[in-house]
This record gives structure tokens, sequence and C-alpha cells, in this order.
């Protein structure tokens, strides 16, 4: 068996940013709430209840927001996302090499699933509310060596779980701060992870 490997998946995989506005200004719209639909895509990571919270909703609220924002998602938000560039050569990487992959995201899982059918994705594990350290669970239970990921909290699991932690500034942290936070390895994209692979998962020389 080859090794597995973690991704998240908002803006390390996937570009879900226009309908992630649309949705929550929506959700705002409907419930009578000041949410603020572009600050909340472009500052992507942190689950659900915590962005509601930051937000003001009344902890009363905040359930009923966070079903009917999962109701509202797979025809707001779904259609629209794009695969960021390099995700599928990414995930093919290690598929080549023999290895499995597992998606572990902060997202309700039926809908990084929808994601992940939409764009054609070939993983073999989808681990969904699990953010910032609570992410090591999945992955030490799948036996993860290096997890990838866009944010900090990314990181923080990896490094929770004894993985190597990759990071690609493609969401709203900086290549300072994914670095400062213990990111051994920072992309401009995932189109960079192949050849980094390559090398990472090859056997070590005979001594």
């Amino acid at each position: 068996m080859g090794m597995t490997v973690g991704f998240d998946l908002d803006m390390t995989l996937i570009d879900p940013r226009p309908g992630m506005a649309s949705v929550m200004n929506a959700l705002g719209e409907e419930a009578g709430l000041p949410l603020d639909g572009e600050h909340f895509a472009s500052n992507l990571g942190p689950p659900l209840d915590m962005v509601l919270r930051d937000f003001g909703a009344p902890e009363g609220r905040i359930p009923e927001l966070v079903a009917r924002f999962r109701e509202l998602y797979p025809e707001i938000v779904v259609p629209g996302t794009v695969a960021l560039p390099g995700a599928h050569e990414a995930l093919e990487a290690v598929r080549r090499a023999g290895g499995r992959t597992v998606v572990v995201t902060g997202k309700y899982r039926p809908n990084a699933v929808r994601h992940i059918k939409a764009l054609g994705f070939e993983v073999d594990v989808v681990v969904g509310e699990l953010w910032a350290a609570g992410k090591a669970v999945a992955l030490r239970e799948h036996g993860a060596r290096a997890y990838a990921g866009d944010h900090l909290g990314d990181v923080r699991g990896a490094l929770a779980a004894g993985a190597v932690p990759v990071a690609v500034a493609t969401g709203p942290c900086t290549r300072e701060e994914l670095v400062a936070a213990g990111a051994e390895v920072v992309f401009d994209s995932l189109a960079e992870f192949p050849d980094w692979f390559s090398a990472f998962g090859a056997p070590e020389p005979a001594r």
C-alpha cells in the first residue's frame, strides 16, 4: 500500500467563493440578519456556527440558521464552484503512486461529497465537520502522512496529527503566516504538488 495524503476542500481543492457569498447573503436576507457574504467568502475556513456568532447571530437561532444554510447550499453553491489549479493533478499524483487520498474538511459532509462528485474528483474518504486541530482525529485514523490545506487551522491539524503540513497560498492566509504556523512547504497552487510529492513519496536509497 502507498501512503495516505489528506487534503482540505475549500480554497485548497475547490473555489466556492461566489456561491458562498450568495448563500450567506440569501440566508441573511431571509433571516433578517446582517450577514456579510463577501466577508464570509473571503475568509473561508472556520465552522459555520463560529462564523454566525462572529456576525452577531443570536445564539438561540444558530441551529436553525446552520440547517437552513445547508438546505440552500446545493442549488446556490455547488453549480458555480470550480476546481482550483492543480487539484485534479494533485489527487492523481497520489493515486498514481499507489496511495490513498482523504478529504478532511470543516464543511458539512453531504455538501462536500456533492462538490467532489460534481467536479469528478477521485478520493477514497471524505470526512466533514472537523476544524483546525480537530482534523487530526481523522488524519490519524486514516494514517495520513501529509495534509495539504490553505488555512492556519489546516497546518495546526496536520501538526497535531504528526503529518507533514503542506500549505497552499490560495486561501485567506499569506505565505508568511503559513510558514510561521509551521508549514513545511508552501505552494502558490497545487500545480506544484506532484513534483514535490514524487520526491516526498520516493523510498530512501539503500545504505
